[in-house]
């Protein structure tokens, strides 16, 4: 079983993006599991989203204390919480910066990643909600689940010109990592 832990904040589409992931492993054939964790339930409050994926059945239903990737949609949130608590010393965190690496205040073993998701949501869907992007970003350095099966869930989930665009999002952000 996989585990991911999804940082972001209000409004940034978190649990929308684990149950985008979650559908997505459902079609790539796997047993999946997506929910929210919320606090104050506010716009720009911290919020986590968490998914399983498996190949057998998930009986587990606590949340994610050990997650083998993080996804972090929104790199303020590195100085406000310890986004990479818990995560595996062979996992990884993907965090939405322009920055490197290496240039991120982050304690952890883990590999780190990075991608500018936010100007790819800019560029191809018009607005900064980089979801999506972060779903394509996750599965090019992941290779736990494909573009495709995320383009088909975000196709699914926003029919029409704005699923076209996030899924045009998802397959540049998918290309970038897999490119890098």
């Amino acid at each position: 079983m996989k585990e991911i832990r999804i940082h972001g904040r209000g409004g940034q589409g978190s649990v929308t993006a684990a149950e985008l992931l979650a559908i997505a492993a459902f079609e790539d054939g796997m047993y999946s599991q997506a929910f929210p964790s919320f606090g104050v339930e506010r716009r720009g409050a911290p919020v986590m989203a968490f998914v399983r994926l498996s190949d057998k059945k998930i009986r587990l239903r606590s949340q994610v204390y050990d997650p083998d990737y993080v996804i972090v949609q929104d790199a303020t949130l590195i100085e406000a919480v310890d986004v990479a608590r818990g995560l595996k010393a062979d996992g990884m965190i993907i965090v939405n910066t322009e920055h490197n690496p290496e240039d991120l205040p982050l304690e952890t073993e883990a590999a780190v990643r990075t991608i500018d998701a936010t100007r790819i949501a800019l560029d191809i869907i018009g607005k900064p909600i980089m979801n999506t992007v972060m779903l394509g970003a996750f599965a090019g350095a992941s290779g736990e689940i494909t573009a495709e099966s995320i383009k088909n869930a975000v196709r699914d989930r926003f029919p029409g010109k704005v699923g076209e665009k996030n899924a045009d999002a998802v397959q540049s952000a998918y290309d970038m990592v897999v490119g890098s």
